[in-house]
């Protein structure tokens, strides 16, 4: 344990899980993010502020997700959860399959474990921690796993305990996410999966999972091939037709990786340099022009409703600063 601060800004980025095959086991952060400020109260209140994303539709008491976390976070380190001041800054969009809850959840842990003074190796924050924690409280670390430690992550339970193992994404790799207006929450397409599915498709899906750790962690070159699925996509595409559509579309006439991310209905596209994903790829290199040619292809599928969005790879998860603020929440 280390001296705890009074308080932290936290920094957690947006998540794509699933990328097709990996289900509930792989993850890919982004480089999106939500930010939040805690500030210690003496008084043992509860107060959240928010700005974007979910503004005016979340709970800004006790109930909201990132201090429900926080509070979480306390107990299951056996300490008294204190007051809180929480001004949260959401980018990462509600109920749109890019892991807004694993980085709400993120976030209060997160800042629990440095207003503890819950420290690991090299003074950051106790990451293992703070992933069992959150993967606890979200009941699965696919999104969770990314959140925390950025890049690419495979993560699994076992023996009581959630893992996670970070792996370093190709560089040449650039996702593109497609998110459309509709809201689609992970209760509901969750229900729409079987309890069984035919061995040959367990067993075509558990070879395309092993490939695509190699092609996104350094063969691009297969991500078509990679990303197909037979586990759960075409199970859920009755409740999100228009990117049951979008994606196959890209996949077959433009061939595009694009598999729906998460529980959907965001689609992802991941691009890459040099022909990676995509047909007519531009040379190694032009990042700009790599974007430019996958928006391009997006944008002739899509209509209004739709928010194409290029963006990075983020290679760090969950990131820890002081604040810019120390002032208390409004009452």
């Amino acid at each position: 344990m280390s001296a705890a601060p009074a308080g932290v800004r936290v920094r957690t980025p947006a998540t794509s899980a699933n990328l097709g095959p990996g289900f509930d086991a792989m993850g890919l952060a982004l480089d999106l993010h939500d930010e939040v400020e805690a500030r210690v109260r003496d008084d043992g209140r509860v107060r959240v502020s928010v700005e974007g994303e979910g503004a005016g539709k979340v709970p800004v008491g006790p109930d909201h997700l990132v201090a429900a976390a926080f509070r979480a976070a306390y107990e299951a380190a056996g300490e008294r959860p204190p007051g809180v001041d929480l001004r949260c800054r959401n980018a990462v969009p509600h109920g749109r399959g890019l892991g807004s809850s694993a980085s709400a959840i993120t976030a209060g842990v997160a800042a629990a474990a440095a207003l503890m003074g819950r420290l690991g190796p090299g003074g950051d924050i106790d990451r293992d921690w703070v992933f069992g924690t959150a993967a606890d409280i979200e009941g699965h670390p696919d999104n969770v796993a990314p959140c925390v430690h950025g890049g690419f992550t495979l993560s699994w339970g076992g023996r009581g305990a959630w893992r996670a193992l970070r792996l370093e994404p190709d560089r040449r790799l650039r996702p593109v996410v497609c998110v459309p207006d509709a809201e689609l929450s992970t209760e509901a397409a969750r229900g729409l999966l079987p309890a069984e599915v035919p061995h040959a498709d367990a067993a075509f899906t558990a070879g395309r999972a092993a490939l695509l750790t190699a092609a996104v962690s350094g063969h691009p070159e297969l991500l078509l091939e990679a990303t197909e699925d037979r586990l759960h996509e075409r199970y859920r595409a009755a409740a999100m037709p228009e990117s049951a559509r979008l994606a196959a579309d890209l996949r077959g006439r433009d061939g595009l990786a694009a598999v729906v991310s998460g529980a959907g209905p965001t689609v992802l596209v991941l691009a890459a340099d040099g022909g990676a994903g995509a047909r007519n790829a531009p040379v190694a290199g032009d990042v700009g022009q790599i974007h430019r040619e996958a928006v391009d292809s997006i944008r002739a599928r899509t209509g209004t409703g739709w928010h194409i969005r290029p963006l990075a790879i983020d290679p760090a998860g969950v990131r820890i600063s002081s604040p810019r603020s120390l002032t208390s929440v409004e009452e």
